[in-house]
């Protein structure tokens, strides 16, 4: 019986491409003998799932569209653009009043209301371009990130794609599955990267008008450079991930080295996130630390995740080596301090020495460690010298040994 034209033709999607790929021959003539078919069609779907995860780490990491408006007109952007317009020219009819009333003291007066005057249109141009400069600059930095990271075999994802191909261990299903796994943990961090890094971007955007607005008093910059470097370092916080690029040719080959590169790639990204973003940060940062650890035992898992967020404290003196370890509050009221202080307020210190919580956490987390640590050094002093001792020989019991029977005494006769 003759066979039809088209066997596979009640078969849709990506089943019907690998019917017909193994009724063209594949099986037989490029798959060698003990049709192999089976296990190569699985391998090239497994290496298409990998390359989709490497397209979902890009498009978490860095998109092509930030959450931030476009222009000036949107409707999420406009109220604080105008109330950033109308602080501006307040903090200008304020100077302008100020020198009006000491007019007598000449030029210096005139001075500082033609700075005034040129500092506030400043600020409202300022106010206007930064939705559409934030846009611009966002999608240029995706597209040279996705340049940097995916251009050739010699960066991570380049080289992972190369080695699922040609690299030694790429038809190991125990590789694959490694990298398969790397692939994933890689995207949950991209997720927190996403979550944290667009909100980030928009919540700079929309306070903008706020900042810049404190320009008019007198031309302070102060303010508006500590919002610059915030949002730029949030937008440019991806190529963090560049850091592992240089280590690439030395694991160039193996699916499996390649997957350590990815954990250590993760491992920067959470310190990125923990470091990146004030206040939102590292209470992301650290709830990510907790879910892990509460879910994994494995030493190497808490190990890494703790190098990725490390413990910090309000803020620590050691009276040999005096330090200072910034916490989300605190970095919050730095940068509310400054606002304050550019538009003329005292910037409030708050008092470098460890509160009352932080102080019995930390304690409470040294006594944990000592009495785990004494706990696990016991049992390993009482398994060696179990171990170190022989074994004790077993006593035997005696037997008692018969006593012989006294004869009877004869009957003595009178």
């Amino acid at each position: 019986m003759a066979d039809k034209d088209d066997p596979c033709e009640y078969i849709i999607g990506e089943a019907h491409k690998y019917c017909m790929r193994e009724h063209d021959g594949g099986s037989s003539a490029d798959n060698g003998p003990g049709g192999g078919g089976l296990t190569d069609g699985a391998s090239q779907h497994v290496k298409d799932l990998a390359d989709s995860l490497i397209n979902t780490i890009h498009g978490l990491v860095t998109p092509k569209d930030a959450w931030a408006p476009a222009s000036a007109d949107s409707v999420l952007y406009e109220p604080f653009l105008w109330l950033g317009q109308h602080l501006a020219i307040a903090i200008f009819v304020c100077v302008v009043v100020v020198c009006a009333l000491t007019a007598w003291q000449g030029v210096p007066r005139l001075r500082q209301m033609g700075a005034s005057t040129g500092w506030t249109l400043a600020a409202v141009a300022g106010m206007a371009s930064v939705p559409g400069a934030v846009m611009l600059l966002n999608r240029a930095v995706s597209a040279a990130f996705t340049a940097a990271f995916d251009s050739n075999e010699v960066t991570l994802f380049g080289a992972i794609r190369d080695d699922m191909t040609r690299g030694a261990d790429s038809g190991n299903p125990l590789a694959l599955l490694i990298i398969i796994s790397a692939l994933v943990v890689a995207i949950a961090f991209a997720c927190l990267v996403f979550m944290t890094r667009q909100p980030g971007i928009l919540a700079f955007v929309c306070i903008a008008p706020l900042v810049v607005s404190s320009v008019a008093r007198e031309g302070d910059m102060t303010a508006v450079k500590e919002w610059a470097q915030r949002l730029l370092g949030l937008m440019f916080a991806p190529f963090a991930l560049l850091i592992v690029a240089p280590f690439v040719q030395l694991t160039k080959g193996s699916l499996v080295m390649d997957g350590l590169l990815v954990i250590a790639a993760d491992v920067l990204m959470l310190r990125m996130i923990f470091h990146g973003v004030p206040y939102i940060g590292p209470r992301v940062a650290r709830a990510a630390r907790s879910v892990v650890e509460r879910r994994t035992d494995n030493r190497l898992v808490r190990r890494a995740v703790r190098l990725g967020v490390p413990d910090f404290y309000e803020e620590e003196s050691n009276p040999r080596v005096p330090r200072t370890v910034a916490t989300p509050s605190r970095a919050l009221a730095h940068d509310r301090g400054v606002l304050f202080a550019a538009y003329g307020g005292t910037q409030q210190q708050r008092p470098g020495r460890l509160t009352t919580d932080s102080a019995v956490k930390k304690a409470r987390v040294e006594e944990t460690d000592r009495a785990a640590r004494t706990a696990r050094i016991s049992q390993a002093r009482r398994d060696a010298r179990a171990a170190a001792q022989p074994p004790a020989p077993q006593r035997r019991t005696p037997t008692p040994r018969p006593t012989p029977a006294t004869p009877p005494s004869p009957p003595c006769n009178p």
